[in-house]
Parts: structure tokens; C-alpha cells; sequence
């Protein structure tokens, strides 16, 4: 039998990566595979931006354990997808972008959406390509999966020209390649490993840090044997945060961020792993020089970036754990533990006072805290904004692996990823409430979404931190330049209930604390897809906006 190009790609996601979900947006270029997606029954979730479909599809990645896939069209739908991939490529997320081309027969004639979109795309992938030949897109596509996971993951971009999509060839002439079941494991030397194990069983004061690593080595396994024999305690990052809950007995969640820097200071050992030392933890400054530290990543660049590692241990970090465990002692430091919760009480004395008091007007953190307290933490949360990031990471608890995202505190400090990651941990976990907590200013990127989510049925609770503002960048131009001088940082107060009540959603404006949780509890129950615009004190200022501005400002 005959099959198409764009067909061929709908089957080896099927029937090779086990894909049934994939984000896009509809376009010419395209036409042929989205015709695959029918005959193979694959789930397109059409949106209405391209740069949703790319950020949705990094957050499939994170929340249902699989590859997340996106397709959009040339040119515009291109470039429109273009801050997604930027954005998964600093968070190294695997993730494989399918795109459009214009006709290659049409190359240099000034087809419609002609232009070198390879070029462009090469600096923010792990790997970019085009394929010229129907019967080599399986081929094709095989690479792309295995450069987007194998090693320090990423995105990858393939192009796929209508000159291919669109004919037909026979099925034999292009075979679908085998999944790959090997896995490829870099493991550290016997000697390294002494090296760390030597340092951990004779710290009196060590810290445990996790980053994404952890979470996209799915390390539970390896990490819950390691901290509790080693009873070290730890704080777990980005998209490492609920492989262990928050509430294990070692976590240190309850410190929040600023705890976390006085934790820091304390340490006479910090184990680093899968977790880059950047801008948040002051690209290393935040360690203190008399502190040890053992770095275990993937990359062999990351172990001594920023910071001089006294041990280095190369490799994936559930199998770097798993061989250490042997190596390390027993050991209690219940009292150490104990010290720093105590000690980093003092410096967020103040937000734990304002999750228990009502205020008028609302207080960011209360109007967290009332969230946690309807929801539990048996629910997915996710946080978008400047200031809102910071209150719904400190403030939110979660049983469930990637639990807690902030989805505009990686590197790129991408705002309106928040709608997209809430669409695909609802996709992902349907048996689980999702809970938005949006700034204003980043609901705006994406708030169109809304329509999305109905037509697919993809019932998330977006509850607004609304201040009127670009809050973060505001109160750095107050810090700055002086509140009589503020600019293009102000907006206003707007309905965006009634919008998402327009397109037939679900929809509750909120000025007291009173009204806060019987609000919430409405737009559950509702069973659509709601949007419950809080309106918030506009005042409050996070310890996050201090540290952007003291990292911005000029000597």
C-alpha cells in the first residue's frame, strides 16, 4: 500500500513513540500531517498562538513523563513558536518541534513564507534539521527523539517541506525503525565517588539541592534511600520539586526562598544536583567560600560552572545516587535540621503572619495560602508572573512530582508560559485539580487560551493575582528611579472574569478575603475551565523583586 509523507509522520509518532497528544496550530504547509493525525488518532490540541503550542508541548515533558511534540506551520507560525523553544532549550526539556517549510521546488523564488528558519532556530536547539526524502522521515524522526533525550535533554527542530508531506510512496519504502530500549549511562569514578562519599559522612551541617535533573531522571528511587540514609536535609528546584513531597520529614520547603539563602550561608556541605548555579542562586555567590560542595550532573561543563567543585561525579542522577548509596554512612542530623528551620524562621516570620491574617487590601501570600487551604495537596499548581512566582512557590504544597512549577523562574524569566504548562498538567493528569495562581500582566500573553481550553475540555482554575501592574519591574522602578517616575510598568483594574465568562467559561471577581475561598470552591465545581480575578494589594513587594533589581542595577 501507498502512504502519504504527512501520514508517515503521523504513524511514527503512534506507532514508534507511543504519542497520542500533540500541540499545534493549523496551516498549509502542514495540511497533510494533520490529515495523519486523523487516520493515525492522534490528539491535536489546537491553540490560537504558536508559542503555546511550543510551551505546552516542554510542559507535556514535564508532567506526563513523554516527549512532549508540537507542530505549526512556516514563517509566522515559526517564528511565533520561536520564545517557546528559546524557553525549553534554557530549561533543558526535551521536547521535538515539527515545522513547515516553504515548497522546495520553490526554493529561492520567493515562495510564500520563505526563509532560512534553520539558521534561526540552530542557537536555542540541540539539533536542527531538514528532511529532503519521504521515505527517510521515520529516519528523521528517530534522530530527533533520541538528540531530544539522550544526554542533557533539550528541544529539537525538524523541518518538513510539502514537496515530501504530500506525495505518496510505498509503505515498505520506508520502515519504521525499532524504539530504542538501550540507555546510555555515564558513571563516575570509583575514586570520585569516595571523594563525595567522604565529604557528606563528615559533614556536620549539609544541604541537599535538587534541580530538574532529579526531576528528569526520575530519580525517586535513588534519591528517597539516599537522603533518609544520610538524613540530610534538602530543598528540591524547578522541575526536580515533588519527587520527594514537600512534606517528607527532611524537606525544607517550609524555609521558602529566602530561608533557603540563610540555610546557604549555614552549610558546611552543599550537594548540587542536576541544578545549575545561575542567576537565583547568584550564579554561586549565594555558597559560602568555607562550604564544601559536590556537584553530580549529567553535562560535564555544569560541575565546576560558577563554582569550584571539592567532588565531581558525571552522569544521570538516579544512577549516580544509586552507586554513591553504598559509599555514605548512616547518620542523624535531626538537630542540624532543626537549627536551620529555627534560624530561617526569623527572616520569614512576616509572610508566615500575613498567611494567617486577613487584610484589606488582600495580601498576595493570604490569597495563596486560602488557595492551598480549599485545594490541598493532592493538585497541581502552577505560577506565572514576577511577584506571583515567587508567592506561589514559597506558599503552594504538593504531593505529586512537578507539584509546583513557577514557570517564569527559569533562565529566559518567561512570563505567560504559566496558561500552556496549566493546559498540559490538566491533559496530563485529568484526575487531578490544577490551579493557576497568574499575575495580570503575564495572563495577558495567553489569556485566549481560554477558548482552547473549552473546545478541548480542559477545565483549569486560573485564579488572578491581580495588582494592577507589572509588579516585579514596578517596584524595581520605585527602588530605582522613584515612584513619580514610574513607566510602562501601571495597568488597571479590568474584568478578565467577565472575558472568560464571555467565551463560556467560568467567572468571579474577588475584592475581600472572605470572598476568597467560597470563590474557589464555585469555580471547582463549576467543572469548566474559570478564571477568578483577585483583586490584590498593590503595595506588596516579594523578596524576589529586591534580588532583580540589586542584579540589575549599576554601580
Amino acid at each position: 500500500m501507498a502512504i502519504k509523507g504527512g501520514h508517515l509522520v503521523a504513524r511514527y509518532l503512534k506507532e514508534v513513540e507511543g504519542i497520542e497528544t500533540v500541540f499545534a496550530l493549523s496551516g498549509g504547509h502542514i495540511e497533510t500531517i494533520l490529515d495523519g493525525f486523523t487516520q493515525y488518532r492522534i490528539r491535536a490540541i489546537d491553540v490560537r498562538h504558536e508559542q503555546v503550542a511550543a510551551m505546552a508541548a516542554h510542559a507535556w515533558s514535564v508532567y506526563a513523563g513523554q516527549t512532549g511534540v508540537c507542530l505549526v506551520t512556516a514563517g509566522p507560525g515559526f517564528t511565533n513558536a520561536l520564545t517557546g523553544i528559546a524557553n525549553a532549550y534554557l530549561d533543558n526539556t526535551p521536547m521535538v518541534v515539527l515545522c513547515g517549510k516553504h515548497p522546495i521546488k520553490e526554493d529561492l523564488r520567493g515562495a510564500l513564507q520563505e526563509m532560512n528558519q534553520i539558521d534561526m532556530v540552530k542557537p536555542v536547539t540541540k539539533w536542527a534539521a531538514t528532511c529532503y526524502e519521504t521515505k527517510r522521515i521515520p529516519e528523521y524522526l528517530s534522530m530527533a527523539f533520541r538528540y531530544a533525550t539522550m544526554g542533557r535533554p533539550g528541544p529539537v527542530f525538524l523541518e518538513l517541506p510539502p514537496d515530501i508531506l504530500n506525495i505518496s510512496i510505498p509503505e515498505e519504502d520506508a520502515p519504521m525503525p525499532k524504539h530504542p530500549t538501550r540507555k546510555y549511562t555515564v558513571h563516575p569514578d570509583d575514586a570520585d565517588l569516595k571523594q563525595a562519599a567522604d565529604l557528606i559522612n563528615s559533614a556536620k551541617q549539609p544541604l541537599f539541592l535538587g534541580g530538574s535533573g532529579v526531576g528528569f531522571s526520575c530519580c525517586c528511587d535513588a534519591l528517597k534511600p539516599f537522603v533518609e540514609k544520610t538524613g540530610i536535609p534538602f530543598i528540591l528546584m524547578n522541575y526536580g520539586r515533588g519527587e520527594l513531597p514537600d512534606n517528607h520529614p527532611q524537606s525544607i520547603w517550609d524555609v521558602g526562598n529566602i530561608g533557603m539563602m540563610v540555610t546557604l550561608a549555614q552549610a558546611d556541605l552543599i550537594v548540587i544536583a542536576g541544578l545549575r548555579l545561575n542567576w537565583l542562586l547568584l550564579s554561586g555567590a549565594a555558597i559560602p567560600p568555607s562550604a564544601k560542595v559536590v556537584r553530580i550532573d549529567i553535562d560535564p561543563h555544569e560541575i565546576d560552572r560558577n563554582r569550584q567543585a571539592d567532588a565531581g561525579l558525571v552522569g544521570d542522577v538516579s544512577s549516580v545516587l544509586k552507586q554513591l548509596l553504598p559509599h555514605v554512612k548512616k547518620n542523624d542530623h535531626s538537630a542540624w535540621l532543626k537549627t536551620l528551620r529555627s534560624a530561617s524562621a526569623a527572616f520569614i516570620g512576616s509572610e508566615l503572619k500575613a498567611r494567617e491574617t486577613p487584610s484589606d487590601p488582600i495580601h498576595p501570600i493570604r490569597l495563596a495560602a486560602q488557595i492551598q487551604k480549599v485545594v490541598g495537596d493532592d493538585a497541581y499548581y502552577v505560577a506565572d508572573g514576577g511577584d506571583t512566582v515567587y508567592f506561589g512557590l514559597v506558599h503552594f504544597t504538593s504531593k505529586l512530582r512537578a507539584g509546583v512549577v513557577g514557570t517564569a523562574s527559569g533562565l529566559l524569566g518567561c512570563l505567560g508560559t504559566g496558561i500552556p504548562f496549566a493546559m498540559a498538567a490538566k491533559l496530563a493528569h485529568p484526575d487531578k485539580s490544577v490551579i493557576l495562581l497568574n499575575g495580570d500582566g503575564s495572563f495577558g500573553f495567553n489569556a485566549m487560551e481560554f477558548d482552547t481550553m473549552l473546545r478541548h475540555n480542559i477545565p483549569v482554575v486560573c485564579i488572578i493575582n491581580n495588582d494592577c501592574a507589572w509588579g516585579m519591574v514596578k517596584h524595581g522602578q520605585e527602588l530605582s528611579i522613584g515612584k513619580d517616575r514610574l513607566q510602562c510598568t501601571e495597568l488597571d483594574i479590568r474584568r478578565y472574569d467577565k472575558m472568560v465568562e464571555g467565551l463560556g467559561g467560568h467567572g468571579e471577581f474577588v475584592t475581600k478575603d472572605e470572598e476568597i475561598i467560597p470563590a474557589i470552591k464555585r469555580a471547582l465545581e463549576s467543572g469548566k475551565p474559570a478564571c477568578v480575578n483577585v483583586m490584590t494589594d498593590p503595595t506588596v513587594m516579594s523578596p524576589a523583586s529586591v534580588i532583580f533589581y540589586q542584579a540589575l542595577k549599576m554601580e
